[in-house]
């Protein structure tokens, strides 16, 4: 997939990362993995991000990476892949190289590893690793990793495969600045954990779509709250944020870690076998299992249209 074609799939509809399956001993557990991505690829998403923030990038080494992609592709039909991608520059060439030769059909480009950089670094860190693949690349506003206005106007320049922009920073101001100047040169996604709650915001912003965590266990609800959004329907999007939204804010907000930890517990209660996190993630509790739980019965394990 060109990146002119992946970054017309990217504002095609509602996104989604899956979370990544691992067994008993925390190894990577394919087979679930598959069956999960196979399920969540029938419900209207043009593109999954595999190894992405949902799914533990972070805990994830460099060599395991591929293989999830590949996975991910296998079992995903039509749906696009989105690799993630990060750490130092040299490291995110390498992931950014090894994920297209295992198919996928695009890079997103999360936060450098630890340390706060100027705009000037923060472009060679981008520019070099757009030119180190032919896949089209996207970038996540957020933490450490803070591009301006002016710095992706100089990447968009230099680099063709620059196809979209994710926010995460929650910045307003700073996001419709960028969608004003960059106008329709990038796609525009929005990256807040539990996207949703956000999304009204960002739509005004000039943003096309987001990322849904919730997605992964609830992708019939997520998908109707995305629909009733664009059709302008505050009514349906209320009660979706009132009834499940912000009792899931509740739970997710019991611990640092379990915007992750949340989603990856209720896959699980959907019936796959995710696993658990990878330290230094914690699961939840007992307690807060059963309380999620309870919020998701309500619209169980819808079956893909």
């Amino acid at each position: 997939m060109n990146p002119s074609d992946i970054k017309q799939r990217l504002g095609s509809g509602l996104l989604s990362f899956p979370v990544t399956h691992f067994d008993a001993e925390g190894r990577f557990a394919p087979e679930s993995y598959k069956a999960h991505v196979e399920w969540l690829s029938g419900f209207e998403a043009p593109v999954l991000f595999a190894a992405g923030g949902t799914g533990e990038f972070f805990s994830l080494s460099p060599s395991e990476i591929p293989a999830i992609v590949s996975a991910a592709k296998e079992a995903a039909g039509d749906t696009a892949i989105v690799s993630g991608c990060g750490y130092g520059t040299d490291v995110a060439i390498d992931i950014a190289k090894s994920a297209e030769k295992a198919g996928a059909d695009g890079i997103l480009l999360l936060p450098h590893y630890l340390i706060d950089a100027p705009q000037e670094g923060l472009y060679q860190h981008v520019r070099r690793v757009c030119q180190a693949t032919g896949v089209g690349v996207m970038v996540y506003n957020r933490d450490n990793s803070v591009l301006h206005a002016d710095t992706l106007a100089r990447l968009c320049d230099e680099c063709p495969n620059l196809v979209a922009f994710k926010d995460g920073t929650g910045d307003i101001g700073l996001v419709r600045q960028i969608t004003a100047k960059m106008g329709d040169r990038l796609m525009y996604l929005g990256g807040m954990p539990t996207a949703e709650l956000f999304a009204e915001a960002y739509l005004g912003a000039g943003f096309t779509t987001y990322s849904s965590a919730v997605f992964n266990f609830v992708p019939g609800l997520a998908v109707e709250f995305y629909k009733a959004l664009r059709a302008g329907e505050r009514a349906t999007c209320e009660r979706i944020l009132i009834d499940f939204f912000y009792p899931f804010m509740a739970i997710r907000n019991r611990s640092k870690g379990y915007a992750v930890s949340a989603v990856k517990a209720g896959v699980r209660l959907q019936g796959f076998n995710a696993g658990k996190v990878r330290s230094p993630l914690t699961d939840l509790t007992r307690e807060e299992e059963a309380l999620l739980d309870a919020l998701i019965q309500p619209y169980g394990r819808k079956q893909a249209a």
